[in-house]
């Protein structure tokens, strides 16, 4: 997974402890990504020691609880050149919850619920991308501003997509819906995979 690596990445500059990490982490990818649970930053580094890609030393403090220091291992340098070194495909391939909105409004045949579904997205979608652009101005790391632009591409082809999907669905009067719609009746109705029963 993407933050195992970014971890072993945060490492690899010099060994660190659970809440520096953290700080590093959030400031390295910036306000678009959102805060990094501390809980699971804490799972992850016990993973990566149970892989021996890191070892863990306890080092006392004088008036503070113990600190555990994470160093990055051989292994791990190995294996954070071995991901730098691939292609990232999607994660989540190209399942999208939108998508599916899309799908089940249409094969409603309702043109009003398509528009409903569109508009919204279309909003939300146009709300993050002024945040996006707002957070870009504000940045200061060239990294940061980079990967808000990066965010900001997303929505907006998203926000193409949109367009393409009313251009599909909406364009033609509603002919297209209507077609969707008999195609859904036909093909989940109760008789639609079995014999034609006999008249009379």
């Amino acid at each position: 997974m993407a933050i195992q690596h970014a971890v072993l990445a945060l490492l690899a500059r010099g060994p660190s402890y659970g809440y520096e990490l953290k700080s590093a982490f959030e400031a390295a990818v910036g306000p678009q990504w959102g805060s990094l649970n501390i809980g699971h930053l804490y799972q992850i580094l016990d993973r990566l020691s149970r892989e021996k890609l890191v070892v863990a030393e306890r080092q006392a403090q004088p008036v503070k609880p113990d600190r555990v220091v994470y160093e990055i291992t051989r292994a791990g340098r190995d294996e954070l050149n071995r991901w730098l070194a691939e292609p990232s495909p999607r994660s989540g391939g190209f399942r999208d919850d939108f998508f599916l909105k899309v799908t089940a409004a249409a094969r409603s045949g309702a043109a009003e619920t398509v528009r409903t579904v569109l508009g919204n997205q279309r909003g939300h979608l146009m709300r993050e991308l002024r945040n996006l652009d707002a957070l870009r101005r504000a940045a200061d790391d060239p990294v940061v501003r980079l990967l808000l632009s990066a965010a900001s591409r997303h929505v907006e082809a998203d926000l193409a997509f949109v367009d393409d999907a009313e251009s599909a669905l909406l364009a033609d009067g509603g002919a297209t819906l209507a077609e969707l719609a008999a195609h859904a009746a036909g093909t989940t109705g109760p008789d639609a995979h079995g014999p034609a029963r006999a008249a009379g």
